[in-house]
């Protein structure tokens, strides 16, 4: 007995494939209106967003005087002194809960001049403090 070679198929047989897509498609149907849609709530037209407060500056001069300004007002700095400071920084924030208060220094004042101002607005529950740098750039 001589067995004879299997010959190859060079085709598909794509009838299976085509049963098995027409079944999934029928379960998408069904299942498909069973499905609820998420709610999204979207925004008015009529909400308007409030603009951002331009923070108050703490000035700390060369000669670790203090000044005070406020990016949200037309005006200058006011020298002010330290127990002064906190008590115009915290009247400011009543009035804006929302206004950060920014430290900028003169390049030649220590660091720790710095961290005293820092630390007695923190004591004094000053909110949103930082600190203002100069880009590098600049």
């Amino acid at each position: 007995m001589s067995r004879r070679p299997r010959r190859q198929m060079n085709q598909i047989n794509v009838v299976p494939f085509i049963d098995v897509m027409l079944v999934l498609l029928i379960v998408f149907m069904v299942a498909a209106p069973l499905i609820n849609p998420g709610q999204i709530e979207l925004p008015r037209v009529g909400q308007q967003l409030k603009p951002p407060v331009a923070p108050l500056e703490v000035i700390i001069q060369a000669n670790n005087s203090l000044k005070l300004r406020d990016r949200s007002k037309p005006g200058g700095e006011i020298p002010i002194s330290r127990p002064d400071l906190v008590q115009a920084i915290k009247a400011k924030q009543a009035t804006n809960p929302e206004q950060a208060v920014v430290i900028a220094a003169d390049r030649n004042v220590r660091y720790e001049k710095v961290l005293e101002v820092m630390d007695l607005l923190q004591q004094n529950q000053v909110r949103k403090v930082g600190l203002l740098a100069k880009p590098a750039g600049s």
